[in-house]
């Protein structure tokens, strides 16, 4: 899902806007920090400059879907703290899937607080570009689910604050056309979707949904041992007849191959019925299908007539702190603040995001919500996601010519082949 940044002050979206745009949606009252932090802030430093309010401006960035939540969440931090200064929180649209991209292009330029995927976090914290937590860090730890803190955490040191314990995929269904045996399988759903003159959607070239497949198949793609490259053996058995799987699904009049916006379109619309995606999609197909919304584990898939269980990766989201932020503590506080208690349970609220807050993880209205249900049903054949740069690319590529069903001439197992080549390439460093 790409995002657009918007950006308030005119230096930054010159250097930003070749990825993202857009226009700036801010606040001002009281509430920061306006101590020029350097950029290697951290411990005594940051405590010192979060305790002296002054004018500031932060920017913020987080998911497109978000934006209206976050505006009201940085409004509350500064009506909260209206008597310790003047802030200014420029609110921006970034992918959490986009974030390091759009961050390591320039760390100077970037937001002071940003969402990103957990598998992120090693480049990030590598590349300079993540704060930290030398504020409330024990707390942190402490609210949070386990998993949830080592996501964010990297040598024994925490560099994030948690902020969902969702991040994967599962099925939706229109119950009124898909029945619960239905969704067990591809199979059941496809011929459900065709009676109905409906479709079944799913991101194929993508590799974050492709690699459900193979790793259903008992196939993998990992981190390296060295942390910065892949393994990958996709092109062993039963790799090419996973590949075949695949292509005859997407042939199927039935299923579409579609970018998440499509399938929030296509549920909006009428004409989905079916689709694999994730929490951040719950509100608007609940609020489409209504009684008749639904959600399940993913289904099985045939190959050589044989039904597979899908698997999947699985994270967190996260929110990080710039330390190339002139305010870094004020920055730090903010990001603790959105990812406190209360503000998760508002997560949930607004948009069924499933928390990693211990407390809220575990109320009851969360664990009875379909999404989180099924990612919990889910989980049991998911991986965390840990893949290396040039994971993405070749993968994405494979499941681009699985779903035209456009191979050049090449067999499923030289279309793994190459794949395999291109996702263990070494990355250049």
């Amino acid at each position: 899902m790409k995002k657009q940044v918007s950006l308030a002050m005119a230096t930054v979206m010159a250097l930003s806007l070749a990825a993202c745009g857009g226009s700036p949606s801010s606040s001002s009252a009281a509430a920061a920090d306006s101590g020029a932090a350097a950029t290697d802030s951290a411990g005594s430093d940051a405590t010192g400059e979060a305790a002296s309010w002054g004018d500031v401006t932060l920017t913020m960035w987080g998911a497109e879907e978000d934006q209206t939540m976050l505006r009201e969440m940085a409004d509350a931090f500064i009506a909260e703290n209206a008597d310790k200064g003047n802030i200014t929180i420029n609110i921006g649209a970034c992918s959490e899937a986009d974030a390091k991209d759009n961050i390591l292009t320039d760390p100077t330029a970037a937001a002071d607080v940003f969402a990103f995927a957990d598998d992120q976090l090693n480049e990030l914290v590598a590349a300079g570009a993540l704060q930290e937590v030398s504020l409330n860090a024990d707390d942190v730890k402490s609210r949070n689910l386990e998993g949830s803190v080592e996501a964010a955490s990297l040598d024994g040191k925490l560099y994030a604050y948690p902020m969902t314990a969702d991040n994967g995929y599962f099925l939706y269904y229109d119950s009124s056309v898909i029945s619960a045996e239905d969704a067990q399988t591809v199979d059941g759903i496809l011929a459900a979707a065709a009676a109905a003159g409906r479709t079944f959607d799913m991101t194929l070239n993508d590799g974050w949904y492709i690699y459900s497949f193979f790793a259903g198949a008992g196939l993998e793609a990992t981190l390296a041992d060295d942390g910065v490259n892949t393994v990958c053996n996709w092109n062993e058995a039963p790799g090419a007849d996973v590949a075949q799987a695949v292509m005859d699904i997407a042939s199927n009049s039935a299923f579409v191959s579609a970018p998440d916006a499509d399938i929030v379109s296509g549920i909006t619309n009428g004409t989905v019925c079916a689709a694999v995606s994730g929490t951040w999609n719950a509100q608007v197909a609940q609020e489409t299908w209504g009684e008749n919304y639904a959600a399940t584990k993913l289904p099985t898939y045939t190959m050589n007539g044989e039904q597979v269980q899908m698997g999947s990766f699985a994270g967190y989201k996260l929110v990080g702190v710039n330390p190339h932020s002139v305010n870094v503590g004020v920055a730090m506080m903010l990001a603790d603040y959105i990812t406190n208690e209360a503000n998760q349970q508002k997560r949930f609220e607004d948009r069924q995001l499933g928390p990693s807050n211990i407390n809220v993880n575990a109320s009851e209205a969360v664990q009875a919500a379909p999404a989180i249900a099924a990612l919990a049903a889910q989980s049991d054949f998911s991986d965390l996601q840990r893949v290396g740069a040039n994971y993405w690319d070749p993968a994405a590529s494979l499941g681009q010519i699985l779903a035209s069903g456009d191979t050049q001439g090449k067999t499923t197992q030289q279309l793994v082949d190459d794949a395999v080549a291109g996702i263990t390439a070494a990355v250049a460093q």
